[in-house]
């Protein structure tokens, strides 16, 4: 693509939950490239995602692996009938 995004679709929030749903052991340095934020960024969106629900952490030695919890609904009025799984196969994501 040659010109700069200037938007997208989906929200940090989501591009965070798609890329630990296909890699659970992402270290948040590397999500913050993926994602195209900081690692603050990153560590408060992780922070949300756990205190909304929609994901849980565990420390693994010196390492962190996330579960996404896929029965979670999403939070806008708009796509509140849906969970956070119909989005990841929406999108493709497999475990």
């Amino acid at each position: 693509m040659s010109e700069e995004r200037s938007w997208t679709f989906l929200s940090n929030h989501a591009h965070v939950l798609i890329c630990l749903a296909a890699d659970p052991i992402s270290r948040q340095r590397d999500l913050a490239t993926r994602v195209g934020v900081t690692e603050r960024a990153i560590s408060g969106i992780i922070s949300d995602l756990e205190g909304g629900g929609y994901l849980r952490r565990e420390r693994v030695g010196r390492r962190n692996r996330y579960t996404v919890l896929r029965r979670g609904q999403l939070r806008h009025p708009l796509e509140a009938h849906q969970s956070v799984g119909q989005l990841l196969d929406a999108v493709k994501v497999v475990p």
